[in-house]
């Protein structure tokens, strides 16, 4: 620490104005980013195959991981590449570079979250059709 202290005391109403802005971000990314969309509408999708094939314990907490970790890597992603334009509005190699960096760790958030959902339906899928 820098060995300043804190001296805001606990207040109820500003933790629960955090949840507010959390919120409002995600909000925010759901409105703004078509890829977040595309997320959103994957996971409604896989949801409702979750409850079609009444999955096991295991197999939602898998999925509820994978899905955060998309969301998770789509909301930090947004974040630099918001950031990153606020501080160099021109384009700028190695602004680029980051943000392709950042691409890329969505692109496997969202690899991770396909492979995840075959292994869990692809089984019940071929045994539901058979």
């Amino acid at each position: 620490m820098s060995g300043l202290k804190n001296t805001d005391s606990f207040s109820l109403r500003k933790r629960l104005k955090s949840f507010h802005f959390a919120f409002n971000g995600i909000k925010h990314l759901i409105k703004s980013e078509h890829n977040a969309r595309i997320h959103l509408l994957a996971l409604i999708c896989v949801l409702a195959l979750g409850v079609f094939f009444r999955i096991e314990l295991a197999e939602w907490i898998a999925i509820i991981i994978v899905a955060g970790l998309v969301f998770l890597t789509e909301l930090l992603n947004t974040a630099i590449e918001r950031l990153a334009d606020f501080v160099e509005p021109k384009w700028n190699d190695k602004i680029g570079l980051i943000k392709d960096y950042c691409a890329g760790a969505v692109l496997i958030s969202a690899l991770i979250s396909m492979l995840v959902g075959g292994l869990i339906f692809i089984p019940k899928i071929i045994e539901w059709w058979g």
